[in-house]
């Protein structure tokens, strides 16, 4: 199992080529429907796989959270993915994917694991409307193998977000209005849920936000954006103050948005800033290989609100001061 994680280091030189790697699994044979579809979450994020070891339960825990187990001395809390989808099958979910977002580390139980697939993000499509509306939002793209089958990315940020209890009201109350109106942001991002804590965000900022679910839809919008100031006599600066994006999206993901953005001279003096759950310091010095001016975790409404108001008021240093005081201090 573990010659499959390998070698994850060369994989960085897949930033910037819209590529990725995904590992992909089996949560069993839905009873309901009588077929055991295919699943896949993105290498980058795994850190091993393993049997799963004996689960200690806890108390007050959601349905989907087995307990806990400990893995070199570290608690690391396991999520049943069969459970957290409702899927009903008989068999026992004995093989454990070790995730990491955020610094944090959390076990995924599964039945099985299949390969490893490099593919390109083009090749990854955002669901239909009607499965995101029936599952919430929960399988974010979907790609179809050389066999038929068709593999489904699931919406982690979910997931940790329903299980882990991130949404937090006071957190969102905590943040102040920057002061300054006119300013907007375009962010993209394929999980519902980032997308409505970014949201909320902005919206405490007093922020005007423009949404897409990948970064074709976010590029897309830009050069609608820099078409309409050239045309206007008018710099896309002026027009759209600063880009948020995640890592991984269908379709585009936000490395190459990055790039495009960055090779793009209409868009001079527009910051990007990368919001994503891959944390690590290696995929943040990715990031920055591409352009990218700074970045900032997931689930971490106040470090966001203070990152975007340090860009957006740049010009204003005595605003800027004002606003990450009351971020470091984490008052309403």
């Amino acid at each position: 199992m573990s010659e499959l994680l390998k070698n994850i280091d060369a994989r960085t030189r897949l930033a910037g080529t819209n590529k990725l790697e995904i590992l992909l699994f089996s949560l069993g044979v839905d009873q309901r429907t009588g077929r055991e579809e295919t699943f896949g979450i993105n290498v980058f994020k795994v850190r091993e796989v393993m049997r799963t070891p004996p689960v200690t339960s806890a108390p007050d825990m959601p349905a989907a959270v087995k307990g806990m187990v400990s893995l070199r001395g570290v608690l690391v809390p396991v999520i049943d993915l069969a459970d957290f989808i409702d899927m009903q099958t008989a068999t026992p979910r004995e093989i454990m994917i070790v995730t990491e977002y955020n610094g944090h580390t959390q076990g995924f139980l599964v039945q099985s694991v299949d390969t490893i697939l490099r593919l390109d993000w083009s090749k990854m499509r955002v669901p239909p409307e009607m499965l995101t509306a029936n599952l919430g939002g929960l399988v974010t793209a979907v790609t179809e193998l050389q066999d038929g089958r068709l593999v489904m990315m699931l919406d982690v940020e979910r997931i940790l977000s329903e299980t882990a209890k991130y949404d937090d009201d006071m957190v969102f109350n905590a943040i102040q209005p920057i002061g300054k109106e006119g300013l907007t942001v375009v962010y993209a991002d394929d999980s519902s849920v980032a997308r409505g804590q970014i949201e909320r965000t902005l919206k405490a900022m007093g922020v005007r936000g423009m949404a897409a679910v990948n970064g074709r839809q976010a590029w897309d919008e830009l050069l609608k954006i820099a078409n309409y100031a050239d045309a206007t006599g008018r710099k896309a600066k002026e027009m759209v103050q600063l880009v948020l994006t995640d890592v991984e999206m269908p379709e585009m993901d936000g490395y190459l948005l990055t790039k495009n953005i960055k090779a793009d001279p209409r868009f001079a003096g527009v910051p990007v800033i990368m919001h994503s759950s891959l944390s690590s310091m290696s995929n943040q010095q990715l990031g920055r290989s591409l352009g990218v001016d700074d970045y900032v975790p997931k689930f971490e409404a106040q470090r966001l609100a203070e990152t975007l108001g340090r860009f957006l008021l740049k010009d204003e240093p005595a605003a800027m001061a004002t606003i990450a005081a009351v971020a470091a201090r984490g008052e309403p």
